[in-house]
């Protein structure tokens, strides 16, 4: 009798009209998204990553919201030139074309919500955006420094004399890629100019100079490794000073100097503007100081020393950091993207360092390794620190209140794919599964291969018999990767710390942390390897990719789906496994560091030294610690004759690399498998976005 007065208030309750509509509200709430999707909902809000890379640039459609991937990622290959060896080289045109395409095939792939409201049609002919989807933003990554010279006088002569503000600059000639060498000469002159001043300032002679002593006077120069250098070929001012000396007539024709990032950015909003990722980590600017406008933040006596007092006229006026607005999609730039005019475009940055927010290090000490051909350690400090042996740390970077060092090790999974090679015969390769495989059944310490940061440094493995198997000699080399990363680790934070101590601080605390990407998280024991030998947790994410995820965080902060790049990161970025360290294990490796490892690296250093001298007389010079001469060489990628590139636009001689490749040719390509060329001098430690 209690229950059916019960129930008959239950139904004249619910028959309330707004009881009724809280109820069913709070039912569909419970429905997963799928099932609430009609026709008639609210479109999905999408952010687009775009990362231009060495070999390609890649797009891809995000939630704004979560950062989950929407439809398929797409890439577009382009070609890069090499005509001198050192040199390398890529048209910006190649790159826009490259863009347009990948941005109109991610979108493309993403599945039509039948009925779903949204941009509908607004791309028009073969690139609309589909039913059900709401495209906010967009947000690109670049290698870093491709250095374009632009001009205004030669956009007005490709259109004709005419022009309507948009893509009113057009390059003068190929990129300087990130990894063209050819300003060696000019980094040395850098570091010679800056000692010598310094001494005279000082009334010391030259040699009686410090890095500190630099540092003092250039404070720019804090940044490569506390003032002591080098300044690698790869920066914007060293590759600036090249066309200047080299091609005057194209210096003066120029009415921009700028990178990739900057280039494209202005194809899509009209508007020329820098990175202030980019400005503070290789332009020797103040990443904080420059978005005050001017000359704030710039080494303006650093380029009145070098007789570069114009770049500063002709590097972008305006400077924004990463995740502020551009502008939006001009009428132009949006038809050739098939996106809707007056889209958000959101200021990225340098991919490896917008790679370090889609990993999520985004507070001090937080560390993030980024694996590839190379390592790559960054370390988020408390304040803008600088040591020898390691780069920055970089004020203002790679976000505006955030500072970072970077360390690298130059070859390390092309060590592991050089020993695969070693161990295969012929095209039959022995897969990296049978060797980690092989590998992981030694006991810890069976080896140490050493890698140097000096540029004339070798290989060495340490302790050989013959009852050694290609299994000992795999595994030394994984080791000798992470002691590598472990040294890294430690001369980054001892940085650091000397800072907190010199300010009063604590001095420190280790990260017991490190979030790993790229292509070392694919084997198991190399993960291991690093967790035990570093005495950290090697944390994976869900989604790896951090260059497209961190432009997909920075353009929803841009869009104004999240207040703050901290907060995107908790929701837009999770933690997908944890790799802890064995105690056990790491006791042994603990010691192999400390009585082996640090002990081998400076004894085979006069070795290495007197090799170099022997084959060739490659030597050290000046403070950029440029390799010059000789015939020592390296495996690289090598030189394809591509029949398929139009070089007669710039007058180059046609070679490619095999990512560029167009003729298809295999055979041709396992015919140069093995050859080498000369060594180029040295680059600072970045990433190609291919590494990923």
């Amino acid at each position: 009798m209690a229950s059916a007065a019960a129930s008959s208030a239950a139904r004249g309750l619910l028959a309330t009209p707004a009881v009724l509509l809280a109820f069913l509200l709070a039912l569909l709430a419970l429905l997963p998204p799928s099932a609430a999707t009609a026709p008639g909902t609210a479109p999905v809000d999408v952010v687009i990553g775009i990362d231009g890379g060495t070999e390609s640039v890649r797009a891809c459609c995000f939630d704004a919201h979560t950062g989950s991937i929407l439809g398929e990622p797409c890439a577009r290959p382009y070609a890069t030139t090499r005509p001198e060896a050192g040199w390398a080289e890529q048209d910006p045109d190649d790159w826009w074309a490259g863009l347009c395409g990948a941005v109109r095939g991610a979108v493309g792939s993403l599945p039509d919500r039948e009925g779903g409201e949204g941009d509908g049609d607004a791309g028009g002919d073969g690139g609309s955006v589909p039913r059900g989807y709401a495209v906010r933003a967009l947000c690109c990554d670049t290698t870093c420094c491709s250095v374009v010279a632009l001009s205004k006088r030669r956009a007005a002569a490709d259109e004709g004399g005419g022009g309507d503000g948009e893509g009113s600059l057009s390059p003068l000639r190929p990129c300087l890629l990130w990894m063209d060498a050819r300003s060696a000469p000019q980094a040395s002159k850098i570091m010679e100019v800056a000692r010598k001043l310094t001494a005279e300032a000082m009334g010391k002679d030259v040699d009686e100079v410090t890095g500190a002593d630099v540092a003092v006077q250039f404070p720019e120069l804090r940044v490569n490794s506390g003032g002591e250098g080098p300044i690698s070929a790869e920066w914007l001012l060293p590759k600036s000073m090249w066309i200047k000396e080299n091609q005057p007539a194209i210096w003066d024709e120029a009415d921009v100097i700028c990178e990739y990032q900057d280039f494209v950015n202005e194809k899509l909003t009209g508007r020329m503007c820098a990175s202030s990722c980019n400005a503070a980590v290789r332009w020797h600017h103040d990443g904080r100081e420059v978005l005050k406008g001017k000359d704030a933040g710039r080494p303006t006596k650093l380029y009145d020393a070098l007789d570069m007092e114009d770049l500063a006229e002709k590097l972008p006026r305006e400077t924004l950091a990463m995740g502020d607005v551009v502008g939006g999609l001009t009428k132009q730039a949006a038809g050739e993207l098939g996106l809707p005019e007056g889209t958000a475009v959101v200021q990225g940055g340098p991919d490896a360092f917008v790679g370090m927010i889609g990993l999520g290090a985004v507070h001090p000490r937080d560390v993030c390794l980024i694996t590839g051909s190379s390592h790559l350690h960054c370390l988020v400090t408390p304040a803008a620190t600088s040591a020898p042996g390691t780069w920055g740390a970089y004020r203002g970077a790679p976000l505006p209140h955030l500072n970072f060092a970077e360390g690298g090790q130059s070859s390390t999974g092309s060590l592991v794919r050089w020993m695969r090679d070693l161990v295969s015969s012929g095209d039959a390769e022995v897969p990296y599964e049978a060797l980690d495989e092989e590998a992981s059944r030694l006991p810890p310490g069976q080896g140490s291969r050493t890698p140097q940061t000096d540029p004339l440094a070798r290989g060495a493995f340490v302790g050989l018999t013959l009852s050694h198997t290609r299994a000992h000699l795999f595994r030394a080399i994984l080791e000798s990767v992470c002691f590598g990363t472990r040294s890294c680790l430690e001369a980054l934070e001892a940085a650091a710390a000397q800072n907190e101590v010199d300010g009063g601080g604590d001095g420190g605390r280790r990260s017991d942390e490190v979030v790993v990407a790229g292509g070392a998280a694919r084997s198991a024991l190399w993960l291991q390897l690093h967790a035990d030998i570093t005495g950290r947790s090697i944390l994976l994410n869900e989604n790896a990719d951090g260059p497209l995820l961190g432009c997909a965080i920075l353009a929803s902060v841009g869009a104004g789906i999240h207040a703050s790049v901290e907060e995107a990161v908790d929701r837009m970025v999770r933690r997908e496994r944890r790799i802890e360290p064995r105690p056990e294990v790491t006791e042994v490796y603990d010691k192999l560091y400390e009585e082996v490892y640090l002990k081998v690296r400076p004894a085979v250093r006069g070795v290495f030294h007197a090799l170099a001298e022997l084959r060739g007389g490659a030597r050290m010079t000046g403070d950029s610690k440029t390799i010059q001469g000789g015939t020592h060489s390296t495996k690289k990628e090598p030189l394809i004759p591509n029949s398929g590139i139009k070089c007669e636009k710039w007058g180059t001689q046609c070679l490619s690399t095999r990512g560029g490749s167009t003729d298809g040719s295999e055979q041709q390509w396992r015919q140069l498998k093995h050859q080498t060329e000369p060594t180029s001098p040295i680059i600072s430690p970045s990433l190609l976005a291919s590494d990923w």
